[in-house]
């Protein structure tokens, strides 16, 4: 363990091991966040439109990387993850040739090999994943619409986590607090969309009307 343990540490692999270190503690904050009715990805802006271009540079260069626009959190977890392993490929390549590289010259390689490593596994997942609130349709076209709480309860403290479908049937995973004068909406129940604020709905507990009719099954 001690061997493993300076392997990882030692200076021509320090960034790659900083970068599988920061795929912990994100993930670990992200996960408790969303417990606690927050979320990480939400405060690194996952409502960006990676789809059109953009005034900004930064956002423009993150949209041709991260070419089937996953949420950004997702995006900087496979950016981090490919280059830790990439790097570490690299210095273990090179250490069995002659001699590990500069950590410097390490890290230019694992980036530029990790790029494209980032364009097509975020093409794969974003097939796979359900779409986050802002690219399909927009916030307001979700106003009026019956979802179910995912995350809860809701109530008028942080934000719990609400599914509902668009107008052409896609899923999508929207924050939402209840409306001032409802009480607690606990997970599972069917609410009602009746305004949002940002990024985030209000919610009243749906009436029977308005709630999904469940198929009978047929003899």
């Amino acid at each position: 363990m001690s061997a493993l343990l300076e392997h990882v540490m030692s200076p021509e692999v320090r960034p790659f091991a900083i970068a599988a270190a920061m795929i912990l503690i994100v993930g670990s904050i992200e996960v408790v966040s969303m417990l606690v009715g927050a979320s990480l990805s939400e405060m690194l802006g996952t409502n960006i439109d990676f789809g059109h271009p953009s005034d900004n540079g930064v956002i423009n260069a993150i949209s041709w990387i991260n070419v089937g626009g996953v949420p950004l959190l997702i995006f900087l977890l496979l950016l981090l993850g490919a280059f830790s392993i990439t790097g570490f490929l690299i210095q273990d390549i090179a250490r069995m040739v002659a001699g590990p590289l500069p950590a410097t010259l390490a890290s230019v390689g694992a980036v530029a090999v990790s790029i494209p490593l980032v364009r097509a596994a975020s093409r794969g997942i974003a097939r796979v994943i359900p779409k986050d609130e802002s690219y399909a349709v927009g916030l307001g076209d979700l106003v009026g619409r019956v979802g179910e709480v995912v995350i809860g309860p809701l109530d008028q403290g942080p934000p719990g986590r609400v599914s509902v479908a668009d107008i052409h049937g896609n899923r999508h995973f929207v924050w939402a607090v209840a409306a001032p004068s409802s009480s607690p909406l606990p997970q599972g129940t069917m609410v009602l969309l009746v305004d949002r604020a940002g990024t985030r709905f209000v919610a009243v507990k749906a009436d029977d009307e308005l709630k999904p009719s469940k198929p009978t099954r047929s003899n």
